[in-house]
């Protein structure tokens, strides 16, 4: 599940979940695997003349995971994947925004999965169109830093232990 958090300059945005996707890929036996997570929700901060106040709480519902296979899909939810049993929220909070170019950004922040804590940044194009935004942005994550995959899972074979997570939003201005 995904959440913004209101900072008191920033416009406020409403997610419209059936535009909007959000993934994941991994190398999978010299494979990409898609994933996906079915349950999110998001409330968006942000103003693009005002960064500085904007700020973001990212939730995602973990047991909603799927990568299109019943087995691998438990596999991924089970303990040697995210654990979703003792650990069924991720959650990604910004510490900064920065712009670094049109119509692109930077958010930096904290997520935290099964339990650990690591910093990582999210570059993002934002297109804002009346009352109507688009994001996209992908972020790096090695999933052995948040525990995902140890024990035999640990090494880049089968599993890379990169993974991109895919951010893909249509969001409406909150009137």
């Amino acid at each position: 599940m995904l959440c913004f958090l209101s900072p008191a300059h920033a416009a406020q945005w409403t997610v419209d979940k059936a535009k909007s996707h959000l993934g994941f890929s991994v190398q999978w036996q010299d494979h990409p695997l898609l994933g996906e997570f079915r349950n999110w929700d998001a409330k968006i901060d942000f103003d693009p003349a005002d960064v500085e106040h904007a700020h973001a709480l990212v939730k995602v519902d973990l047991a909603s995971v799927t990568v299109g296979s019943d087995e691998m899909d438990q596999g991924i939810k089970g303990p040697q994947g995210f654990d979703a049993g003792n650990f069924s929220t991720a959650t990604f909070e910004t510490t900064w925004f920065r712009a670094t170019g049109k119509n692109k950004y930077e958010a930096r922040g904290n997520l935290t999965l099964r339990g650990v804590t690591r910093g990582i940044t999210l570059p993002f194009s934002l297109n804002i169109n009346g009352n109507v935004a688009q994001m996209k942005g992908t972020a790096a994550v090695t999933r052995t830093d948040f525990q995902v995959g140890m024990g035999q899972w640990a090494t880049d074979n089968p599993v890379a232990r990169m993974v991109t997570v895919t951010i893909n939003l249509t969001a409406t201005k909150a009137k």
